[in-house]
């Protein structure tokens, strides 16, 4: 099948028109081309629906990066760097982009100091903790024995006799020193009681 020239002239132009359809009703909420951000936000604000009016806004952040300043002039928010440049229009010139990128690229520098700073502070309380920690570790004071108990003088006493048994047993006993002549007392007073004892029992018993 041979198509004539004029024939695909025609066939081209109708696929151009079907092609520009879309942007032109894309486009025909605006009246006129919005001067900046705050016209175009004032037509958005026209739609008919919720939804068309979110999408005209975001076409309207999409087109223009400044926000009018109340005396004048425009202001451009970089996220980046939470902070607000002075610019000239609606949308920031090549120069003052520019500007914008080297204060990131100084924002970013000044952030990594002061990571480094935070970091070598840190590091330095650790280690002065940790010498506080020996030095306290080295000064304290030596454990104290402690002592053995004492034995009460009730027990002292108790003893005393079979220690005196002892002396006199080994000849260590002085002369006339009581202490070393209670025993033999004692023991002789002991052997007369059983004595006694003794006979009475057998008398009783007769």
């Amino acid at each position: 099948m041979i198509v004539s020239r004029s024939s695909l002239l025609q066939i081209a132009a109708i696929a151009g028109l079907a092609a520009l359809v879309p942007d032109g009703a894309q486009a025909q909420w605006w009246r006129s081309a919005p001067a900046d951000f705050e016209e175009c936000a004032d037509a958005a604000e026209k739609a008919a629906s919720k939804e068309e009016k979110a999408s005209r806004l975001s076409e309207c952040n999409a087109k223009f990066a400044g926000r009018r300043k109340p005396g004048g002039g425009y202001s451009y928010f970089d996220f980046m760097q939470n902070r607000n440049f002075d610019i000239a229009g609606p949308n920031p010139t090549p120069e003052e982009q520019k500007k914008i990128d080297e204060a990131y690229i100084a924002y970013l520098d000044n952030e990594r100091r002061s990571t480094i700073a935070t970091a070598f502070t840190i590091r330095q309380q650790q280690q002065q903790m940790q010498q506080t920690q020996q030095v306290s570790l080295k000064s304290e004071p030596a454990k104290v024995p402690v002592p053995l108990p004492v034995a009460s003088p009730l027990k002292q006493q108790a003893a005393a006799p079979n220690d005196a048994r002892a002396r006199i047993k080994a000849g260590n006993c002085a002369k006339s020193a009581f202490s070393c002549d209670w025993p033999r007392i004692s023991e002789g007073l002991n052997d007369l009681k059983r004595m006694f004892g003794g006979s009475q029992g057998k008398a009783k018993r007769s």
